[in-house]
């Protein structure tokens, strides 16, 4: 059940995220920008970047966005999702690999990929801070294999700054 609610919470965060006009910038860091917004009377703290490289047999895809988000009211911290910009094969899984560590695998629904639990974005958010690339593989729905490549230059830096505005400890 637990999974169920992060699962929703992270669909209505994509779509808040994306709609999201009273958001406050908390500032550019180095490829990472970070915001602060209020959703239903909470805040809500996230970071977001697009990636330096995309490969993959494609003709058309729409925006690629890697996000970490808080959400204090709920107690979600160092939410990782991906918005892959394609819907993902049914049933297939997504790998994100930070530096030359060992890949972790995320799970998928439809457009987007989250880590599995909140032990796993934790993790991701260590390694992240201090990364200098994450690398996301995944399948989208016609079978074709998509690798994008992200920057954690200014990581850090965006982390503290929605660990700060939300109050993460």
């Amino acid at each position: 059940m637990k999974k169920i609610a992060l699962f929703a919470s992270c669909l209505l965060l994509c779509s808040t995220i994306a709609n999201a006009a009273d958001r406050q910038l908390l500032g550019v860091f180095g490829d990472w920008t970070a915001y602060k917004m209020k959703e239903n009377g909470a805040s809500l703290c996230y970071m977001a970047s697009t990636p330096q490289k995309s490969e993959g047999k494609y003709k058309k895809r729409g925006e690629i966005f890697l996000i970490v988000a808080h959400r204090p009211k709920e107690k979600a911290f160092n939410v990782l999702s991906l918005t892959a910009g394609y819907n993902y094969k049914k049933g297939s899984s997504a790998e994100i690999q930070i530096d030359k560590q060992p890949a972790i695998k995320l799970f998928t629904h439809e457009d987007t990929a989250w880590a599995t639990d909140s032990k796993i974005d934790s993790q991701l958010y260590s390694l992240m801070k201090a990364g200098d690339k994450a690398v996301i593989t995944g399948k989208s729905s016609l079978g074709n294999t998509t690798i994008d490549t992200f920057s954690l230059k200014g990581f850090t830096r965006a982390a503290n700054a929605i660990d700060k505005a939300c109050g993460k400890k």
